[in-house]
C-alpha cells in the first residue's frame, strides 16, 4: 500500500506533467504547422520575386537591344553607306560586343569579313533563320545558342537584312544584371545562371547558400535562369527549427525543475513521515525506559515500606537496588532534556579544568551494581600522566555514561567492559571497549544520528530512546573533539573520544 505521501506526490506529479506535456504537443503541432505554412509562404513570395525580377531584366535587355536595333534600322534607310554608322554605333553601344549584317542570299554586308571564325557559328544560325521567313514584313527577333541573337531588318528599297550579334558580358552584368537586380532589398541572394548552371552574376556570394527555386527567362536569354538562395542559418525551415529547440528546451528544463520539485517534495514527505514514527518511537521507547525504574522503585519502596524485609543485608540490596534505578531514571532524564536543549538552541556548557581519572573512575562506579549484577569483567586504565582537560565535566561524563550503558544493554555471552583513557598526539583519546553484539560498517555513520536504532533481529528486545549517541556527538564536537566508532557484527565494539587538550583550546 502506497503512503498518504506517495499518493499526494503521485497525484501532483501526474496534474502537473500531464496539462504541461498535452501543452507541449499542442505546441509541437502548432510549430510543425507553422513551418510548413511559412516555408510554404516563403516559396510562394520568392517565386514572385523571382518572376518579377527576371521579367524585369528582359525589359531592360529588350530595351537597350531595340534601342540598338533602331538605330542600326535608321543608319540602314540612310543614303549614306551604313558602314561609317554602323561604327559609330558600335562605338557607342558596350551592350554589343560584334556585329554582323547579311543579305538575303547570305552574303556578308558588314563588315567585309568575318572575324576570329564567327563564320562557323553565325552562317548556319542565319541560314536557319532566313527560311520562310524573309516573306514577312516588320522586325523580328530571334535569340538562339550562347548569346547569339538575330534581328530581321530591312534595307533601302525593302531587301530583308538580318543583323547578328554578340551581347558583351561584361556590359550585360554591369548595365543590365546589376542596376536591376542589385537594388532589390531582401535578405534572399538572386543570381543569373547560364545554360550550362554556371553563374554569371550573383548579388551576394553563394557560398554554402541553399538554393530555393528557379525561373526561366523568356526570349532574351532562352535556357538561361534567375535562381533564388537563402544565405546559411536563415531559412525559415531553419529559422522555426531554432525555435521548436528553444521550445523543447525551456519545456524540458520546465518539465526538470517540476519532477525535481515533486521529488523533493517527496522525500520531504517522507522524511517528514519518517522523523513522525521515530519520535513516536521515542516517546514509546522513553515512556518504557521511564516506566521500568519507577516500576522497580516503587516495587523495592512499598517492599521496604510494608516492613516485609527483616534481613538487613536483603534491605540494604533493596537500597542499592532503588538507588541505581534511580541514578538510571536521572540519567534518562538528563538525556531528554539535554536533547531538547540541544535541539531549541538553548544547550550551553561551562568549561573548566578537569581531573580525568576521577571523571571516568566516577562514571564507572555509578554503573557498579549492574555491572556486578550482569558479570561484567570491567577493565580500567587511566594513564597516570594526564593532565587536567578543560571540559563540561557534567556533559562529558553524561557521554561516557551513554556509551557504558549502551555496552551493557547491547552485551552478548561474553560480558567484558573497559576503558582506557590516555594521551594520543597532543589530544585527550577515551575508549570505551565492549564485546557485545557489534554494529554493521553500513551503519557507523547512522548511528550518531537522532532517533536511528540498529535495525537487526538481535537488538529488537533492547529498547532504548535513539538519543545516547547523538547527544555523545554533540557533545564531543561542542568541546571541538569527535567521535568515531570501530565495530563488527559479533566483535564487539570501541567507540573512541578525541577531545584537545586545554593548551590546544587556549591557542
Amino acid at each position: 500500500m502506497w503512503s498518504p505521501s506517495a499518493r499526494f506526490s503521485t497525484l501532483a506529479l501526474v496534474a502537473i506533467v500531464a496539462p504541461a506535456t498535452i501543452v507541449a504537443v499542442l505546441g509541437w503541432v502548432s510549430i510543425r504547422q507553422w513551418e510548413a505554412s511559412s516555408e510554404l509562404l516563403y516559396r510562394e513570395q520568392a517565386r514572385d520575386m523571382a518572376t518579377m525580377a527576371a521579367e524585369k531584366v528582359e525589359m531592360m535587355l529588350r530595351h537597350a537591344e531595340d534601342a540598338v536595333l533602331d538605330r542600326l534600322q535608321g543608319a540602314l534607310d540612310a543614303d549614306t553607306p551604313p558602314a561609317r554608322a554602323v561604327d559609330d554605333l558600335l562605338a557607342h553601344a558596350p551592350l554589343v560586343r560584334r556585329l554582323y549584317l547579311i543579305g538575303q542570299r547570305g552574303e556578308l554586308l558588314y563588315p567585309r569579313a568575318w572575324k576570329d571564325g564567327d563564320a562557323a557559328i553565325f552562317g548556319p544560325l542565319v541560314a536557319e533563320a532566313a527560311k520562310g521567313k524573309f516573306e514577312r514584313s516588320g522586325k523580328r527577333e530571334v535569340v538562339a545558342g550562347n548569346q547569339v541573337c538575330l534581328a530581321m531588318l530591312v534595307r533601302r528599297g525593302g531587301e530583308p537584312v538580318v543583323a547578328a550579334f554578340i551581347r558583351d558580358p561584361d556590359t550585360l552584368r554591369r548595365e543590365i544584371f546589376e542596376t536591376t537586380l542589385g537594388a532589390l532589398e531582401s535578405s534572399i541572394i538572386i543570381a543569373v545562371l547560364d545554360h550550362a548552371g554556371r553563374t554569371v552574376y550573383s548579388r551576394a556570394p553563394i557560398g554554402d547558400a541553399q538554393h530555393v527555386l528557379s525561373v526561366r527567362f523568356r526570349e532574351t536569354l532562352p535556357d538561361w535562369r534567375l535562381a533564388v538562395y537563402q544565405a546559411s542559418g536563415a531559412a525559415p525551415r531553419q529559422a522555426v527549427r531554432r525555435q521548436v529547440m528553444l521550445f523543447t528546451g525551456a519545456f524540458g528544463v520546465l518539465v526538470a525543475v517540476i519532477v525535481a520539485g515533486i521529488a523533493t517534495t517527496w522525500r520531504l514527505m517522507r522524511r517528514e513521515t519518517e522523523m513522525t514514527r521515530l519520535k513516536s518511537d521515542f516517546v514509546a521507547n522513553v515512556s518504557h525506559d521511564l516506566k521500568t525504574p519507577l516500576s522497580v522503585i516503587r516495587m523495592f519502596g512499598e517492599t521496604l515500606e510494608m516492613g516485609r524485609v527483616t534481613d538487613e543485608g536483603k534491605r540494604r540490596e533493596y537500597y542499592r537496588v532503588i538507588t541505581r534505578e534511580s541514578e538510571r531514571l536521572s540519567r534518562l532524564i538528563d538525556n531528554v532534556l539535554d536533547f531538547s536543549r540541544i535541539e531549541g538552541g538553548r544547550q550551553t556548557y561551562e568549561m573548566t579544568p578537569t581531573a580525568v581519572e576521577p571523571l571516568i573512575r566516577g562514571t564507572l562506579e555509578a554503573f557498579t551494581y549492574p555491572l556486578a549484577q550482569q558479570g561484567f569483567k570491567v577493565d580500567v586504565d587511566v594513564a597516570s600522566d594526564l593532565p587536567d582537560v578543560v571540559m563540561d565535566a557534567d556533559a562529558v561524563g553524561q557521554a561516557l555514561a551513554n556509551l557504558i550503558d549502551n555496552a551493557i544493554k547491547y552485551s552478548g555471552d561474553e560480558r567484558a567492559l573497559a576503558v582506557d583513557a590516555r594521551v594520543v598526539e597532543g589530544r585527550l583519546v577515551i575508549a570505551v571497549i565492549d564485546r557485545g553484539l557489534g554494529i554493521a560498517t553500513t551503519e557507523h555513520a547512522k548511528i550518531f544520528e537522532k532517533f536511528y536504532r540498529v535495525g537487526r533481529s538481535d537488538t529488537q528486545g533492547r529498547r532504548g530512546s535513539g538519543v545516547g549517541l547523538a547527544l555523545v556527538r554533540h557533545i564531543v564536537e561542542a568541546h571541538r573533539g569527535d567521535v568515531t566508532v570501530e565495530s563488527a557484527p559479533g566483535e564487539g565494539s570501541r567507540f573512541t573520544l578525541r577531545l584537545p587538550l586545554a593548551r590546544e583550546r587556549d591557542g
